[in-house]
């Protein structure tokens, strides 16, 4: 199970040249290959095309999990909750808003700058004019944040911690779930569902929306270049860094 920003992908969002002969060999034991990303289903999918009816997907921060043409688990944020998050959001200066939904994405904001980056990590974005009218089922609430979502939009959900799930997912996302939606949730309910143990899980993370994740498996690896948090709360720490091939190298030399 690999993150995608900053782990299974280097910094120019590309997999590395032997992850498809890697992967194939994993199928081959057994062993089955998952992403967990704060990624939309629909970019996941697009990106794994040519192996997704053996891949296991969970998407948007594990809010959404997806095996074999199937949702197999879907914690959604109640709309009530997500219009909160919309309004404090709407009031930071500079900061960008992502309504995540089951069917799309959906933004406000119209700049260019902003939509290049979300298009990135999202295949389906529909513009509105007010977010807090959209019909379909709300998966998380994200913010897009330049000036830095950790030193800045965290400061104004931060109080909300108790209540909710609030994950810095990388140096300028911000993601608002509910408070039992996280990649660890969807692990163990896939752990469950699919009689895979504790100790027979292996995870790849770099950034603090992978933090129950490192706790849901007994082979957790913290990326060369993660988070310092991330680094504490894992058992192990891979060789290489994201942008030389630390993820697929770690999986060939212990798995293959």
């Amino acid at each position: 199970m690999a993150d995608m920003d900053g782990t299974l992908l280097d910094d120019s969002k590309s997999l590395s040249h032997n992850f498809w002969e890697i992967e194939e060999k994993l199928a081959e034991k057994g062993i089955l290959f998952a992403v967990a990303s704060g990624r939309q289903f629909y970019n996941l999918i697009e990106k794994f095309d040519k192996i997704k009816d053996r891949m296991l997907f969970l998407a948007e921060n594990g809010t959404y999990v997806y095996y074999k043409g199937k949702e197999i688990h879907v914690n959604p944020l109640d709309r009530v909750s997500a219009h909160k998050f919309l309004n404090i959001g709407r009031a930071i200066e500079g900061v960008n808003l992502i309504l995540c939904g089951k069917n799309s994405a959906y933004v406000e904001s119209s700049d260019s700058k902003f939509l290049a980056e979300a298009r990135q990590f999202y295949k389906r974005i529909k513009t509105v004019n007010d977010l807090t009218e959209v019909d379909d089922d709300i998966l998380k609430v994200t913010i897009c944040d330049f000036k830095g979502a950790e030193k800045n939009a965290y400061h104004h959900f931060k109080e909300f911690e108790k209540d909710y799930k609030v994950a810095v997912a990388g140096k300028i996302w911000l993601d608002m779930t509910h408070v039992t939606a996280n990649k660890g949730t969807a692990i163990r309910k896939i752990q469950n569902d699919f009689g895979i143990s504790f100790d027979e899980t292996m995870v790849f993370g770099d950034f603090l929306n992978d933090m129950e994740m490192m706790q849901s498996a007994k082979h957790s690896y913290a990326m060369k270049n993660a988070h310092p948090e991330i680094i504490k709360a894992s058992a192990f720490v891979t060789q290489f860094d994201n942008n030389n091939n630390g993820v697929m190298e770690t999986i060939s030399r212990l798995c293959l």
